[in-house]
């Protein structure tokens, strides 16, 4: 029999797939989680990240709670919820929230993944590709990053060293029109600046006059090492109807729950409770749950004192090394509580050009410049003083008042 007949054909020319959306390739990664994954090497002291100490997680606490939550019921932690959260966790956090001083009911909170998803569902919900959104400068970056990821034009509102300028802000309003106001206006991040209560009175009366949602953001509101409480922006005449309270267990309980919640007006709420089923259902029936359970079991407060302790020790230490250790023409705060000081080197440094060297002496900050929606501050950089102990920090701030001290050297030759 003859041969088969063979046949061959080219193949037919492949086209690429359609481009990603232009928001998906405008907006540039974390450079704090880069600098995180950098300083995980064994032997650096980092004072880059926000992050809590893990060895003040309350581990048993935590442990039973989830054991509770399983034995009263498997078959609901492991089911879906409803998206607003699990009733029992948002009575704790209505409860929580009433005790500060803002009368709050369940209803009135939905319970998010991390306080960074409730920043991402108001967002979704209130902005629009080009409506203006204002921030304090400098500001929390990953708000920078979502604001901008939803086509947002960022718009800096002036701040001093207690944060937003009443004044300025009217005049901001009237002259850009924008939809919302973000602000972090306790122990803020990145400067660990908190702003007085008769500023947040003037910009809730600011945003009622002129029309403005406001977005308060309150991660470390509980974190306090002196002074006295300030009541929520939220909580002053004006802003009622208008502000988007966002919480966090993370600093106070464990980041790694990823628990975070929303206070908000009902017709605010319920739009960002649509946002929330296209973006994940619920947040995990099973970590809800378990929060739940601790919350009725554990006095948090009691916890939150512990760690308030530690944490003004690792301030303190901070502080001192720094007066220790760095040049007279250095400037830093220090934060009445938090997580953060906000420092600033001599004319003509540059913070990230110094984070080079630093990081080759054995110790990491975070440099200031990408926290600022317009005009960096190259010289500005953030310590955190919550992940180590006080003899750690002390030894971190003397590798980094060597690191300064060659960077200098370099910059003369």
């Amino acid at each position: 029999m003859p041969a088969a007949a063979t046949t061959t054909s080219t193949p037919a020319a492949v086209a690429p797939p359609p481009a990603f959306a232009a928001r998906a390739t405008s907006v540039e990664g974390s450079p704090v989680r880069e600098i995180l994954a950098l300083t995980e090497r064994p032997g650096i002291i980092s004072l880059a990240g926000g992050l809590p100490a893990p060895e003040l997680f309350d581990t048993e606490g935590l442990r039973t709670a989830y054991e509770a939550a399983f034995s009263v019921s498997a078959r609901r932690a492991l089911q879906y919820s409803t998206t607003e959260g699990a009733p029992e966790l948002r009575e704790a956090v209505a409860a929580r929230a009433s005790a500060r001083g803002l009368p709050t009911g369940p209803d009135d909170v939905v319970i998010t993944s991390g306080s960074q998803q409730a920043l991402t569902l108001i967002t979704a919900t209130l902005v629009e590709p080009g409506d203006v959104v204002l921030v304090e400068n400098p500001t929390y970056l990953a708000a920078l990053q979502c604001f901008r990821l939803a086509g947002a034009r960022v718009v800096a509102v002036p701040c001093d060293a207690e944060g937003i300028l009443p004044d300025a802000l009217a005049d901001v309003v009237a002259r850009e029109r924008p939809k919302l106001l973000y602000t972090v206006p306790t122990f803020q991040n990145p400067t660990g600046r908190t702003l007085p209560a008769a500023r947040r009175a003037a910009v809730a009366d600011t945003a009622a006059r002129l029309g403005l949602w406001l977005v308060e953001d309150d991660p470390y509101g509980e974190l306090r090492y002196e002074g006295s409480d300030v009541p929520w922006l939220a909580a002053h005449p004006g802003a009622e109807d208008r502000t988007a309270l966002l919480g966090s267990f993370s600093k106070v309980m464990a980041p790694g729950l990823r628990l975070g919640w929303l206070r908000a007006p009902a017709a605010l709420r319920r739009a960002a409770v649509v946002a929330k089923q296209a973006a994940d259902l619920h947040t995990s029936t099973v970590d809800q749950l378990a929060a739940a359970h601790y919350l009725a079991a554990v006095d948090l407060d009691a916890h939150i004192a512990a760690v308030r302790t530690a944490y003004r020790e690792r301030r303190d230490a901070l502080q001192s090394a720094l007066s220790r250790t760095l040049e007279a023409d250095c400037e830093w705060n220090l934060p009445a509580g938090g997580m953060f000081t906000w420092a600033r080197l001599p004319e003509d440094h540059d913070a990230a050009d110094l984070l080079r060297t630093a990081v080759a002496h054995g110790v990491a900050f975070v440099p200031g410049a990408p926290f600022y929606a317009t005009a960096p501050d190259p010289r500005t950089l953030r310590l955190s003083f919550t992940t180590h102990t006080p003899a750690e920090i002390t030894e971190g701030v003397g590798r980094l008042g060597a690191a300064l001290e060659e960077y200098e050297d370099k910059r003369l030759r």
